[in-house]
């Protein structure tokens, strides 16, 4: 039986052209030098960040929340390892669930998303970053704005002569709105007699010693930047 013929070893081809480096172009190791700057520096950072305490580096800002729709704030932090958050909404905490999500967009940014925003809404929130080395926090201010609205007008009222009439309607708005009443679609004109008050979430008209004179339609309406809204009341005085 004879031998068989020892294999023959592969030949290594010469690469492409364009595809060889030369380790002493200067080119070269000046590229290289910037790749292992760029590592170490990297590492540097990815090292300071893992032993110092969390920080914020983008703080929150204020927002503003239209009625019925969702606002976010938004805070870019540095911390490491992951840090506890909790957000609060003048100094009371807020728990992650359908009415405030806790959001974590990449490992540096957080945010709290407000939903079916409401007049409660305002107010002052906080982020609190916690972790073994220390502490951050930050706030911002949620600012609400509301369409006029009468929640509820004025009842239709009779009265005797000389009795005292009262006209209340409750209203809502931010910015605050503008509240005013007419009869028979003239505005009132107010005296010591005849005249209203605005409070926060009301109005009232007054009408002292009635007389059979202050019978007709009143209107109150309330108006802000947003929208406008209006009510009537019929009173009869005999």
């Amino acid at each position: 039986m004879s031998k068989a013929a020892p294999a023959k070893k592969p030949v290594a081809s010469a690469p492409p052209p364009g595809c060889t480096l030369d380790i002493n172009d200067p080119q070269v190791q000046s590229a290289a030098i910037r790749i292992q700057a760029s590592y170490r520096g990297h590492r540097s950072r990815k090292e300071l960040r893992e032993k110092g305490p969390p920080r914020v580096l983008e703080p929150l800002k204020d927002v503003v929340l239209i009625e019925g729709s969702a606002a976010k704030l938004t805070c870019r932090i540095s911390a490491f390892p992951d840090p506890f958050i909790r957000w609060s909404k003048d100094g009371k905490e807020l728990r992650d669930g359908p009415k405030y999500r806790y959001v974590f967009e990449d490992p540096d940014v957080v945010a709290l998303v407000v939903r079916d925003g409401e007049l409660a809404d305002l107010g002052q929130y906080s982020i609190n970053v916690t972790n073994p080395f220390g502490q951050c926090s930050d706030s911002a201010r949620i600012l609400v704005e509301v369409p006029a609205k009468i929640q509820k007008g004025p009842d239709n009222t009779k009265a005797r002569k000389g009795t005292t009439v009262t006209l209340t309607a409750e209203i809502l708005g931010e910015p605050a709105p503008d509240v005013g009443w007419t009869k028979n679609g003239e505005d009132i004109e107010e005296d010591d007699r005849v005249f209203f008050e605005i409070g926060s979430t009301t109005t009232t008209l007054t009408i002292r010693r009635a007389t059979p004179q202050d019978s007709g339609k009143y209107e109150v309406y309330v108006e802000n930047s947003l929208g406008m809204d209006q009510s009537f009341a019929r009173v009869d005085v005999a």
